[in-house]
């Protein structure tokens, strides 16, 4: 007799006692029960490779033996204290993050999610400003409370039927479907042009700041052409309004940096973190210049945010991180999984896209008249999970396939997937 419930049991509790928005994949889902790095392995003992990370988590790898020593002899001797009572791990997280965030960001407060931290970025921008509108990207995802999902600009996300006021929203830069209808670079950037338009137009002028992903993830993969932050910081410096880079999905090596703005050469003001900063363990932190973040000087405090095990767990990764120089293995390694979709786009039609950086790349799926091929993403990712492939799907017409795998991922694991996909492709998609 199996020693675990399985899937079916675990969908009647499912169905019976949670909430029903929380979804899963698969017509026909496992139970996963186990990780070791890059693999993950079902109630059967089946072993998947894990091409998503779950969603740009685990970088440093499932059950990361150095990290996990780490956290068990932290649990065996202070499990928790609030930031109430003085410890170590917090400031030593805190002094890191320092080191390795760009530009002069300094400062964190410590929460547990990202959407935590995005709320926290949010106040701490209209304390420093004294504004109280913002400005988002269509198609960015920053969270699932009610301010963090109104600067969702993904209609899917948005099911708050009454969002709070006084967000406006760019068009992002999609540059495989222009949202202008122009062509880059023969469009010289008009998608960064369009935020002072909103500015100027849309808002009363009091813009405490603009929230985006350096690459948006939940979106799609969409990423920006280089120049268009720049542009963007310009206009907002223009007007003085804070600069927050979200890097939820996108922090801590994922797109062969350790942060996915550098590609662009821009210092955020307020930076937002998440995800693979403790390598599974729930943290997020928002971080900020000093002039900025002393703006926040009321009493404050997160029950479970930097608490030991938690601060332990993130500087395990930090270090992890840098003694394995995963950010220049993630830029090799990304370099070769998007040549070889870039190779597969060439047999397949169905490719209309390849886009991305390092290890955070996205394929989209397209019917013969260009529309979104979400039916067809659900069908490879099954036969891709039969295979022993996970991988992701995102986009507002869930048509991009997603390739964000731990960051210690072997570049043979890569060259398997790369034939699974072509294969599940021919069979799918011909």
């Amino acid at each position: 007799m199996s020693q675990f419930i399985g899937p079916e049991e675990i969908l009647r509790k499912k169905k019976e006692y949670m909430i029903p928005c929380v979804y899963h994949f698969f017509q026909e889902p496992m139970q996963l029960v186990r990780g070791s790095m890059q693999h993950l392995y079902d109630q059967n003992g089946k072993e998947y490779l894990d091409c998503f990370a779950g969603v740009s988590v685990v970088n440093c790898g499932h059950c990361n033996p150095d990290i996990t020593k780490e956290i068990c002899k932290q649990v065996e001797t202070l499990q928790h204290t609030c930031t109430i009572y003085l410890t170590e791990p917090i400031v030593n997280l805190a002094e890191s993050l320092a080191q390795v965030t760009p530009g002069e960001l300094q400062k964190t407060f410590f929460c547990s999610s990202g959407t935590e931290a995005n709320e926290g970025a949010a106040l701490l921008a209209t304390l420093h400003t004294n504004h109280h509108e913002f400005i988002a990207l269509r198609q960015g995802l920053h969270g699932r409370t009610k301010l963090t999902m109104s600067l969702t600009g993904i209609g899917m996300w948005r099911t708050d039927p009454s969002p709070v006021g006084g967000i406006h929203f760019a068009p992002n830069a999609y540059c495989y479907r222009c949202p202008l209808g122009k062509r880059h670079p023969e469009c010289n950037l008009a998608c960064a042009d369009e935020i002072e338009n909103v500015i100027k137009f849309s808002t009363s002028g009091q813009v405490a700041a603009f929230f985006a992903e350096p690459i948006q993830g939940n979106g799609g993969i969409i990423t920006p052409p280089a120049g268009y932050f720049q542009r963007v910081k310009e206009i907002l410096d223009h007007y003085g309004i804070l600069l927050v880079m979200d890097e939820v999905q996108t922090g801590f090596g994922r797109t062969g940096k350790w942060f996915a703005c550098e590609h662009y050469g821009i210092n955020p003001d307020i930076m937002t973190m998440a995800k693979a900063l403790g390598n599974g363990t729930p943290v997020g932190a928002f971080t900020a210049t000093a002039a900025v973040a002393d703006s926040y000087t009321r009493p404050g405090a997160s029950t479970l945010g930097g608490n030991p095990v938690t601060a332990t767990a993130s500087l395990a990764t930090l270090r992890y991180l840098k003694e394995h120089n995963l950010p220049e293995r993630a830029a090799k390694l990304g370099a070769y999984l998007k040549k070889g979709l870039q190779e597969l786009q060439q047999r397949h039609p169905a490719i209309g896209d390849v886009r991305g950086l390092g290890l955070m790349l996205g394929a989209e799926i397209i019917l013969p008249d260009g529309s979104a091929a979400g039916d067809w993403v659900d069908a490879i990712l099954e036969d891709l999970k039969n295979k022993g492939f996970l991988i992701g799907k995102n986009g507002p017409g869930r048509n991009v396939l997603a390739f964000q795998p731990p960051l210690v991922i072997e570049e043979r694991d890569l060259a398997r997937l790369l034939d699974a996909l072509d294969d599940s492709l021919a069979k799918i998609c011909s």
